[in-house]
């Protein structure tokens, strides 16, 4: 069969062919019909992420929509060196949920783990409850613009986005945005003295998609205000590509902040499948889309450098 594969730790996956998965025990195999290139899934693929697995060649690929059994599923976490970027796969029975009616191949791929982040990081890590205010740092991208719906589905009192292009947050359907520059003189400073006020009127849950100067801004303004609530910080990614912060222990010692991840391990196998079931439900209903772009997996190459937004989206079959 042909597949993207990586055959070491830091290339990029070439459209060759692999061999052939067999079914056996609790792994089926599932004919692939699309999968999207995450950051996840770029980042696993070269070996550059936490989850990433070092036995190569592998092909490339986190999860995805196929057909088993004629029926249309959507997997995760293909089993040892097969990924999603193939024409069959091979999957545990157990990380596969069926489709619902209203949500097509291409689009169910796109939105799988964009949508799970916000999901799962509201529901199993900050345990959100109806009427709380949420603030989500990093709105402008594919999964911060779908947390905003998100929150509100789930029965948000108030929004607040934040994010470093004030055009694309004026855009969301959010109660407040908050811009941010964290190249100009005191950036980081302004944009802490900003948000005080917001922190002392009660932000329960803080999404973070960025990590990195805006992070650690918006701790020091839990620290510096006058919130008597508890916040949960949930660090969800790092687009901003700082993976490390210097954390004062007195934003600790002296707020009510709880700083939390959400993904791969730190939220449970069950837990992301759960939430990603609970997300395609909602999205089949209203009808939930994001802006993608479609490449033929033989095309793999173009689509590895395209950006993360639109969504690129490999149509496999």
């Amino acid at each position: 069969m042909k597949a993207a594969i990586v055959k070491q730790a830091g290339t990029n996956p070439v459209y060759e062919s692999f061999k052939e998965p067999i079914a056996q025990a609790e792994n089926v195999k599932i004919d692939v019909t699309a999968a999207a290139l995450s950051n996840l899934t770029k980042m696993q693929a070269t070996g550059k992420h936490y989850s990433s697995k070092q036995d190569f060649p592998l092909v490339a690929g986190n999860d995805g929509v196929g057909i088993l059994d004629g029926q249309r599923v959507y997997f995760a976490s293909p089993t040892m060196t097969y990924g999603s970027l193939c024409e069959r796969t091979l999957v545990n029975k157990k990380l596969i949920i069926p489709l619902p009616e209203g949500i097509d191949d291409i689009t169910a791929a796109a939105i799988a783990n964009p949508g799970m982040s916000s999901w799962v990081a509201l529901n199993s890590r900050a345990h959100f409850k109806a009427g709380q205010t949420v603030l989500i740092n990093g709105a402008t991208g594919s999964a911060g613009s779908l947390a905003v719906k998100i929150a509100y589905h789930l029965g948000a009192k108030k929004v607040i986005v934040t994010g470093r292009n004030a055009d694309k947050l004026s855009k969301l359907a959010a109660d407040e945005m908050v811009p941010f520059d964290m190249t100009v003189p005191n950036g980081s400073e302004e944009f802490t003295n900003k948000l005080i006020p917001y922190f002392s009127n009660g932000i329960d849950v803080v999404l973070d998609y960025l990590w990195g100067d805006s992070s650690l801004a918006i701790m020091k303004a839990v620290a510096a205000s006058d919130a008597k609530n508890v916040t949960r910080f949930v660090s969800i990614g790092a687009a901003s590509g700082q993976r490390e912060i210097t954390l004062p222990s007195a934003i600790l010692r002296s707020s009510k902040i709880e700083i939390l991840g959400s993904g791969l391990k730190s939220a449970s196998i069950s837990e992301l499948l759960s939430g990603i079931k609970g997300f395609f439900d909602w999205a089949a209903k209203e009808h939930i889309t994001i802006p993608t772009e479609t490449f033929d997996l033989e095309n793999i190459a173009a689509a590895w450098q395209a950006p993360l937004t639109p969504r690129a989206v490999v149509k496999v079959q």
